[in-house]
């Protein structure tokens, strides 16, 4: 039987907004990967500066986290939609004016309020488009927009600064994001009444944080974690076994494959529960991990980035799904947010506690460590869920 009207998840306005989503990750993914260098070769700055430019920005979107869901509350979605993809272009164009590390520095900081809102806005604004019954599905296709980032973001920003000036690539980025507030007018969501409450004024836990969306969020966390081991430091590791020829297809791969997988995973997350997803896919990632940790050769780097994208690639959306179906309509908001924050501090805690290990063993001891805590998450997420897990294996 063939969807409702009411049941379909590719209609206009989520395909603005998966679009819209995807524009903000490949600008983010793309500095994240192009800024390092940029640093030391343009402005004349240490690997320590370079760091600092990719913590101070998560830092921003960090902190901003805390207060997302508030934001979005008291003004709207669609206002806040509208207005920090248009300051998130703007913090882009002004990437083509910092010449000195100060004011390099200062944007990263205002580009990740900016970042940390969007994204927040864009993932509530989809879980508000996507019919109830198919929000493991919907929500999977949208968050593998984040995740196609991944790979696109690096090689266009890896490949154009082989060819043209940084100045170049920053306006190309500039013209994504611009290109995604244009489409901003395009969305439309359902009927809301903003609180119009001051954002600062007698703060609760409950308005920085939804409660019912931690358990995910603090899995999530340790996913991130440990992904932390693969986006930071796959570079370096490639290089340092003669296999950095090789690096830009272990993404590609593990891009085809997390694409392949994700209609059957989110409508396996829908049919059969959220168990049925998570406790294999933490268990591919695991061994994608581990099979990392021991590559000598190109094919065994693609074969650990397909079973890293398949394994990852299917954990971060049902993550997501959950803290969503875990708190009310009226909290999507807190809860992409709570999500989030736990996400982005995940990645920045692994990668400032891997890189340490890294300094002192080998980059295989780190990708066993990662994968270890894998294992050890599918413990902590059977012991959260055993209750479910119960009902699931009743049924």
């Amino acid at each position: 039987m063939s969807p409702t009207n009411s049941e379909k998840i590719w209609t206009k306005p989520f395909w603005i907004a998966l679009i819209n989503n995807f524009f903000v990750f490949l600008a983010f993914y793309a500095l994240l990967t192009i800024l390092p260098i940029f640093v030391l070769q343009e402005l004349g700055g240490t690997e320590g500066q370079a760091g600092l430019a990719t913590t101070i920005f998560l830092i921003s979107a960090i902190l901003t986290r805390a207060f997302a869901g508030r934001i979005i509350e008291s003004f709207g979605k669609k206002k806040m939609l509208m207005v920090s993809v248009l300051l998130f272009a703007l913090s882009m164009l002004l990437y083509l004016f910092a010449h000195e590390l100060v004011f390099l520095l200062a944007l990263r900081f205002f580009h990740g309020i900016w970042f940390s809102i969007a994204t927040t806005v864009l993932l509530a604004a989809a879980a508000d488009l996507v019919p109830a019954s198919r929000k493991g599905e919907g929500l999977g296709y949208f968050i593998m927009s984040m995740n196609l980032a991944v790979v696109v973001g690096p090689f266009i920003a890896l490949t154009a600064v082989r060819f043209v000036s940084y100045t170049v690539l920053f306006g190309g980025l500039a013209a994504f994001s611009i290109l995604g507030f244009v489409l901003t007018f395009l969305i439309r969501l359902p009927a809301e009444t903003p609180t119009r409450q001051p954002v600062f004024k007698e703060l609760a836990l409950s308005d920085l944080v939804e409660k019912r969306a931690f358990p995910p969020s603090a899995i999530g966390f340790l996913a991130a974690f440990s992904y932390a081991g693969v986006i930071s430091f796959i570079s370096v590791y490639a290089e340092s076994i003669n296999l950095f020829h090789a690096v830009n297809l272990f993404f590609v791969c593990f891009a085809a494959v997390m694409l392949l997988s994700r209609p059957f995973t989110g409508r396996l997350f829908d049919r059969a529960g959220p168990a049925y997803v998570i406790i294999p896919s933490l268990l591919v990632f695991s061994a994608g991990l581990f099979l990392l940790s021991t590559v000598t050769t190109a094919a065994v780097l693609l074969l650990a980035g397909g079973l890293i994208g398949l394994g990852y690639g299917s954990i971060l959306p049902s993550l997501q799904t959950m803290a969503i179906q875990a708190s009310p309509p009226e909290r999507t908001s807190h809860a992409t947010a709570t999500f989030f924050m736990l996400f982005d501090s995940g990645i920045a805690v692994g990668s400032f506690v891997l890189g340490t290990i890294a300094s002192l063993m080998t980059y295989s001891y780190v990708y066993i460590i990662c994968g270890t805590l894998v294992l050890a998450t599918l413990g902590i997420y059977m012991l959260v869920y055993r209750n479910r897990l119960r009902l699931q294996s009743a049924h």
